[in-house]
C-alpha cells in the first residue's frame, strides 16, 4: 500500500477535487475524505478496470442463460440456466445465493469479475444464481452486511410463498417459476463468505420451522477473508495480488469492524477467542476452498480444523499454486492454462457438493 510508513492512527492527508481532504483510503480501491464522503474511483493499474465493467442484464439467452436484475431490499441479479428440468421434482432448480466480496468495503455483483464466474457456475450445476447487492463499509459497518444476507433469504422465501400474480415485476415471477427454496446453497467470496458463515448460522438459530419452505442446504466459502490480531510467517511469505494485500485487508477491516473491535472480532475470526464455541453454532454442511498462496491460507485452513474440531460437516479443496481471487480474474482464467485448470477444479467441487446435499 502507497505510504505504508504512515502510521493508521495518522493517515495522510491528500488533495482532492473540491478542495476536499482525503483523510484514509484502501489503495486503489477508496478514498475517505474529510467530509465523510467516499470516493470509489479506481486509481490503481489501469489494466483492471475491465473487470470492474458493469454487465448490462439480457432476457435473450447468451452461453445458455439469461440475466435479470431485480431491484428492492436488496436488489438481487439473477441468472437462469436455460436448461430442461422436466427430470427434476416440481420442475425446479437448487438455489446459490452469492454474496460478494471486496473486503466489505468495495465491488458490486454486476462486474464483468464476478458475471464470468458465476453464468459459467449457474449452467454447470445448473442452478439459479442470485446474487446480492450488499452494502458497503464504511458507511455501513458489520453487522449491516451479514444483516442484508438474511434478508436476501428472508425476500427469496417470500417471493417462492408468493400466490400466483401477485408479483408485479417478471424477474420475480421468473425467479418463482424457477427456484427450488429447499436447496438454498450460500456461495461466499472473501469477505462474502464470511457474511455466509453468519447469514447460515443464524438461520441454524431460528430454525427449520420459522424458515420453511426454504432451507440452506449448505455453504461454499470460497477464501474467506478470516484474520488473526497476529501473522503467520506463511501469510508474510507469499505473494500479494491486486484484489488482495494484507494492508489492503487490515484497513478494510479497520473501516467495516464495529468501532473498537479488532481482528479477533467473531466477524472476521469466527473460530477465534472471542467468538461463540463452534460446537454451539448450527451450520450446514460446508465447503471451504482455499487458494495455496493466499495471504489468509493459514486462517482458512486453521477454520477448517475448528470446524472439524467442532463436528461440522466440513469439505476442503486447496487450489494448489493459486492466489487470492484467481478465478475472478477473466483474462487469467482465459489466457493462463493453470488458472483455468483450478478455476475448473473449483467450478468441478461446487458442483459435485450441490449435487451431495
Amino acid at each position: 500500500m502507497a505510504n505504508a510508513a504512515v502510521p493508521e492512527s495518522q493517515p495522510q492527508v491528500q488533495a482532492a477535487p473540491g478542495g476536499r481532504k482525503v483523510v484514509d483510503e484502501v489503495s486503489g480501491w477508496l478514498r475517505v475524505l474529510d467530509d465523510g464522503s467516499v470516493d470509489r474511483t479506481w486509481t490503481g493499474p489501469p489494466e483492471v478496470l475491465p473487470m470492474m465493467q458493469p454487465v448490462a442484464p439480457y432476457a435473450v439467452p447468451r452461453d445458455g442463460h439469461t440475466l435479470h436484475d431485480l431491484p428492492g431490499e436488496p436488489s438481487f441479479r439473477i441468472y437462469l440456466p436455460e436448461v430442461d428440468v422436466g427430470d427434476r421434482e416440481g420442475g425446479r432448480l437448487p438455489v446459490i445465493v452469492h454474496l460478494h466480496g471486496g473486503g466489505f468495503c468495495f465491488s458490486h455483483p454486476s462486474w464483468v469479475m464476478y458475471h464470468h464466474f458465476y453464468s459459467r457456475l449457474a449452467c454447470a450445476v445448473p442452478a439459479v444464481v442470485v446474487s446480492v447487492e450488499l452494502p458497503l463499509a464504511p458507511e455501513r459497518r458489520l453487522p449491516a452486511h451479514i444483516d442484508t444476507g438474511v434478508a436476501a433469504l428472508r425476500r427469496l422465501r417470500s417471493i417462492a410463498l408468493s400466490e400466483d400474480g401477485a408479483l408485479a415485476d417478471r424477474a420475480a415471477k421468473l425467479l418463482r417459476e424457477a427456484a427450488d427454496v429447499s436447496q438454498v446453497f450460500l456461495v461466499g467470496d472473501s469477505s462474502g463468505a464470511n457474511i455466509s458463515h453468519f447469514a447460515a448460522a443464524r438461520v441454524g438459530q431460528d430454525g427449520a420451522g420459522i424458515w420453511s419452505p426454504l432451507r440452506v442446504a449448505g455453504c461454499v466459502l470460497i477464501q474467506p477473508g478470516f484474520m488473526r490480531a497476529t501473522r503467520s510467517r506463511s501469510e508474510l511469505e507469499v505473494g500479494d495480488s491486486v484484489f488482495f494485500t494484507l494492508d489492503m485487508l487490515d484497513k478494510c477491516n479497520a473501516m467495516a469492524l464495529p468501532v473498537g473491535a479488532t481482528k479477533e472480532h467473531p466477524f472476521t475470526c469466527p473460530m477465534g477467542p472471542q467468538a461463540p464455541p463452534l460446537e454451539s453454532v448450527p451450520l450446514p454442511p460446508m465447503l471451504v476452498a482455499v487458494a495455496e498462496n493466499d495471504l489468509v491460507r493459514d486462517t482458512n485452513l486453521e477454520y477448517c480444523d475448528a470446524l472439524r474440531a467442532a463436528g461440522k460437516e466440513v469439505e476442503l479443496l486447496l487450489n494448489r499454486g493459486m492466489g487470492h481471487a484467481f478465478y475472478l480474474n477473466k483474462f487469467a482464467v482465459d489466457m493462463d492454462p493453470s488458472t483455468g485448470e483450478r478455476t475448473q477444479e473449483l467450478i468441478n467441487a461446487i458442483v459435485s457438493f450441490i449435487a451431495c446435499h
